[in-house]
């Protein structure tokens, strides 16, 4: 089968670009680079540098022609940068998302998974947090990001595109962003950490998440694509079986903790509820985030 996979010199777009060129399928990359690095393209992938974001919907549709599904990963992630950068942002999250379901639409594609966010939930007062809750958006990420989820299952509705939206959890493992002002909170404490500075936390630290390893949040994917129970504009959640506080997780580093002033559109807490996840593609996490957040601890070399 051939796949193409945008956003795949990203995090979590490699990692399933490398499982499936693994898996022997066709694997084709989407990305313009600005974030994603070249170094993550794996061999066999063929590339084609491309921006979502122009309007030449013909010439990506020409790049998607004779494949079976799409994994759309391409985005600009981070919940400050879309705070800074509202239209930056929107231009790849919510046009980039519209150009990709068009064309796919257009190449003939049986299936698009969809790159979703958790950030949609915003704050809830309930956990975990289910599909059919009311969204609460608080910040442009949390938004676009929802609004990609919106187009999806109208695609499915209006055109007959196969799709399934999957709301990530916080993501980590080997391979995830450690530089910029916008690296998620791990790099920022490992950065810190080799650099004998102090660790710094927004808030209390008593902010939770759900973190979910790469690797099972690539399986996901894959059984999102594969299964005949989805595709019909679903919303799963792709989460850990538990949460953990920022400050713990910055106490496994024992190291000096300095504390900053909260940082607008964080949620206080996060979880989520993935039994209709289990029920239409049969996915639950396998790594323990213990296991998961030691391992990685291990490949950065600070234990």
């Amino acid at each position: 089968m051939k796949y193409i996979v945008t956003g795949g010199a990203g995090f979590i777009g490699s990692t399933l670009a490398k499982r499936m060129i693994r898996d022997g399928h066709e694997v084709v990359i989407i990305d313009n680079f600005s974030t994603g690095l070249r170094e993550r393209v794996p061999e066999g992938a063929t590339v084609v540098e491309w921006d979502l974001t122009s309007e030449d919907i013909q010439t990506l549709a020409s790049h998607m022609q004779g494949a079976d599904g799409v994994f759309h990963f391409a985005a600009l992630p981070r919940v400050p940068f879309s705070i800074a950068e509202p239209i930056i942002s929107s231009k790849h999250n919510v046009f980039g998302t519209l150009h990709t379901l068009v064309a796919a639409r257009d190449a003939g594609v049986r299936r698009v998974v969809y790159s979703a966010s958790s950030s949609a939930y915003g704050n809830q007062p309930v956990l975990p947090q289910h599909p059919d809750m009311k969204p609460q958006p608080l910040s442009p990420y949390a938004l676009q990001k929802l609004m990609g989820e919106h187009f999806c299952s109208q695609f499915y509705a209006l055109y007959g595109l196969e799709t399934v939206s999957l709301r990530y959890f916080n993501v980590y493992g080997p391979g995830m962003a450690e530089d910029g002002a916008y690296a998620p909170v791990f790099a920022i404490f490992k950065r810190q950490y080799l650099a004998k500075e102090p660790l710094t936390i927004c808030g209390d630290g008593s902010q939770t998440r759900s973190f979910c390893h790469v690797d099972d949040v690539v399986e996901a994917n894959v059984k999102a694509m594969m299964s005949e129970k989805a595709g019909k504009g679903e919303v799963l959640n792709v989460s850990g079986p538990t949460s953990v506080s920022i400050k713990d997780i910055a106490d496994r580093f024992n190291h000096p903790i300095t504390y900053l002033d909260p940082r607008p559109g964080d949620v206080p807490h996060s979880l989520g509820d993935i039994e209709r996840t289990k029920e239409l593609i049969d996915w639950e996490p396998k790594i323990h985030f213990d296991h998961g957040f030691e391992a990685l601890l291990k490949h950065w070399g600070v234990r």
